[in-house]
């Protein structure tokens, strides 16, 4: 199929883009979108001529002046799945997030109302479509996986409480990528049969974040840091603090998508891609270096 990925530049993206290429699929390429102004239909319907099939992977974490989440998430996506219905392009992978149905964060209502409104397509069968919801997604070259890694790799460190507590399935970029490939070529279709199109995609084991990071820093080869626990009012002034500071990933969104529960049934997945997703005891070396 001829591909059109949005968000082809980004960190799942770039995963997503190398898989459907290894498939044997074609990528179409153009000029970058920016969803904060691309709001109507009109705006995309002259990227998809010619286009199979639509994968959106953009996401941000940060509400900007720039890439600001609302757009983003929501408007920009939803003008894009109305341009696929128009334009004749039946097949549509939206990349959202775990929780989002759970959570009243920015983040959380902007991807859900994106989500919510492709499977009003998909009701009125101008489109088929998967909605891919990963856990926290860990790999070479991802934001969170730096932050937890740089935190293994303190002797002692500070935690935000709410976020020590937090529960998650990591799953790898690669898995994330491969489901996505597959939930294409309407692999996934028996999976999310019956709706709301929503396939989770989450690794084997749950834990918290702060076994997590102790987990790494032992794949490190570290004796065990020490760790203190923040306080819950002291772990929101920083992530307040963090939300000034646009270069780093720890803000209010963050702290709240994190502090949450990020778990899922690994079933689907596991059916998905014929095998059980890469543990985080088995991820590639290049993690832990």
């Amino acid at each position: 199929m001829k591909v059109f990925v949005v968000g082809a530049s980004g960190f799942v993206g770039r995963h997503v883009s190398a898989a459907l290429s290894a498939a044997g699929h074609e990528l179409v390429t153009g000029p970058r979108v920016d969803f904060a102004q691309a709001t109507s239909a009109a705006d995309w319907l002259p990227r998809l001529q010619g286009v199979d099939a639509v994968v959106n992977a953009v996401g941000v974490l940060r509400d900007t002046r720039r890439r600001p989440i609302w757009p983003t998430h929501a408007e920009g996506p939803k003008a894009l799945f109305d341009a696929c219905a128009q334009a004749g392009v039946r097949r549509v992978v939206q990349v959202s997030a775990l929780g989002v149905d759970k959570s009243e964060t920015v983040y959380a209502r902007s991807k859900r109302s994106a989500d919510e409104h492709l499977w009003s397509l998909v009701q009125a069968s101008k489109l088929d479509a998967v909605v891919v919801r990963p856990s926290v997604v860990v790999g070479p070259g991802g934001a969170s996986t730096a932050m937890f890694l740089a935190l293994a790799k303190l002797p002692a460190v500070i935690l935000p409480g709410p976020v020590a507590r937090g529960l998650a399935q990591p799953v790898h970029v690669n898995d994330v990528a491969e489901a996505v490939r597959r939930s294409l070529e309407g692999e996934a279709d028996a999976l999310v049969a019956g709706g709301p199109n929503a396939l989770p995609v989450v690794g084997p084991e749950v834990f918290t974040l702060r076994a997590l990071i102790a987990g790494w820093r032992a794949a490190l080869g570290r004796s065990p840091a020490l760790v203190a626990l923040l306080p819950d009012a002291l772990s929101r002034l920083s992530a307040r603090m963090g939300d000034q500071v646009p270069a780093v990933p720890w803000c209010t969104e963050a702290m709240a998508l994190l502090a949450q529960p990020n778990t899922g049934d690994v079933q689907p997945l596991t059916r998905l891609l014929g095998r059980a997703p890469v543990s985080v005891r088995e991820w590639p070396k290049e993690l832990r270096s």
